[in-house]
C-alpha cells in the first residue's frame, strides 16, 4: 500500500463520512422514506452496498486505479496538508445540523483554483435551473393525471416496487460516479488493489451507519415535501432527478453540485404541485422552498471562504 499520510487520511475519512451522510440522502432518501416500513434497513444496506461495490470497483478497473471517472482531470493531486483536511471537517459540522451542503464546493474548493470553482458554480447553477424548470413541467402533468397522494392499488404496488428499486439503482449508480471525486480528491489518482480494500471497508461501513439512522438529519428535506414517503411519488422523482444528473454527467467532466440539482427539482415539484392544488399551498410551499435556498447558500459561502482563506491567506504566508 501506498504511503498514506497522516492529513489524507484524515481528509478522506472526513469526505467519506460527510458526502455518505450528506449527499448520498439526494439519492437513496426517497427510497429509504417508501420502504422504511415494509424492508428491513439491512436488506436496503446490502443492496446499496452492492451497487457502491460495483461502481467503486468497476471505475477503478477501467480507469486504470482512478476511481473518479475523470471528475479529477482539471484537478492534480497535491501533498495534502492540514488545510485540505478542513473542508470536509467543515462540511462534517454543517451535515451533523442538518444543512444540504454541496460537498462538491465546499471539497473541491480546497484543491481546485478559481477559475475551475467558477466553472462548477455555473454548471451548478444551470443545473438547479434545469431541474426547477424540468421538475416544474412535469409535475405540472403528473399533478393532472395522478393523485400523488392517492393509495396505489394493490395489483399495482408490485410493479411499482420494481421500477422504484430499478431507478433507484440507476441514480444511485450515476451519483457515485459522479460525487465519488468529493471523496477521492484525497487519494492517489492510480490507487492500488490494497488500499481499493480499505476504501471499500470504510464506505461500507459509512452506509451502513447510514441506514441505521434512517438517512439522519438531512432526511428530513425530503420527508418534509409531500408524498415522498409513496412508492409511485418516490419512483418518478428518482427516474426525473436520475435522467437530469445523467445529462450533466455526460455533459463535460467538470464536478458540479450534485445537492443543487436535488433541492430544484424538489422546488420545481413542490410549485407545480401548489400551482395545481391552489394558490393558498403557494403560503406554506415558499418558505420551505427558500428555507432550502438558504441552506444551499450557507454551504457556498462556506466554500467561498474556503478558497479564498486558502488561496489568499494560508498558502501565501506559509502557515
Amino acid at each position: 500500500m501506498e504511503l498514506v499520510t497522516l492529513w489524507m487520511a484524515v481528509g478522506f475519512l472526513f469526505a467519506a463520512y460527510s458526502v455518505i451522510a450528506n449527499d448520498s440522502v439526494q439519492t437513496l432518501g426517497t427510497w429509504i422514506a417508501s420502504n422504511n416500513e415494509r424492508v428491513n434497513w439491512k436488506v436496503m444496506w446490502a443492496a446499496a452496498s452492492a451497487v457502491l461495490l460495483y461502481t467503486l470497483w468497476y471505475g477503478w478497473y477501467m480507469n486504470g486505479g482512478d476511481i473518479s471517472y475523470g471528475r479529477l482531470n482539471k484537478i492534480p493531486f497535491q501533498d495534502i496538508q492540514w488545510y485540505h483536511a478542513m473542508a470536509p471537517g467543515l462540511l462534517l459540522i454543517l451535515t451533523r445540523v442538518g444543512v444540504p451542503v454541496s460537498t462538491s464546493f465546499l471539497v473541491l474548493s480546497a484543491f481546485a483554483s478559481t477559475f475551475i470553482l467558477e466553472k462548477m458554480l455555473m454548471k451548478s447553477m444551470m443545473g438547479y435551473a434545469v431541474a426547477a424548470v424540468a421538475a416544474y413541467a412535469i409535475w405540472i402533468v403528473v399533478s393532472k393525471i395522478l393523485d400523488e397522494a392517492k393509495e396505489v392499488k394493490e395489483e399495482h404496488k408490485k410493479y411499482w416496487r420494481i421500477g422504484q428499486w430499478v431507478t433507484t439503482g440507476f441514480l444511485w449508480f450515476t451519483w457515485l460516479s459522479h460525487d465519488i471525486a468529493n471523496i477521492a480528491v484525497f487519494l492517489p489518482r492510480v490507487i492500488p488493489w490494497d488500499l481499493m480494500i480499505c476504501i471499500s471497508t470504510v464506505f461500507i461501513v459509512g452506509l451502513w451507519y447510514m441506514f441505521r439512522e434512517g438517512g439522519g438529519k438531512i432526511q428530513k428535506i425530503v420527508l418534509e415535501k409531500h408524498n415522498t414517503r409513496y412508492v409511485r411519488s418516490a419512483t418518478i422523482i428518482d427516474g426525473v432527478y436520475w435522467l437530469i444528473l445523467f445529462f450533466f454527467k455526460e455533459l463535460n467532466d467538470i464536478p458540479m453540485s450534485t445537492t443543487w440539482v436535488f433541492v430544484g427539482l424538489l422546488c420545481g415539484r413542490e410549485l407545480a404541485m401548489a400551482t395545481v392544488t391552489g394558490k393558498e399551498k403557494f403560503k406554506v410551499v415558499f418558505p420551505l422552498i427558500g428555507k432550502d435556498f438558504l441552506k444551499m447558500m450557507v454551504g457556498l459561502g462556506a466554500s467561498v471562504g474556503v478558497v479564498l482563506a486558502i488561496h489568499y491567506i494560508i498558502v501565501p504566508n506559509g502557515l
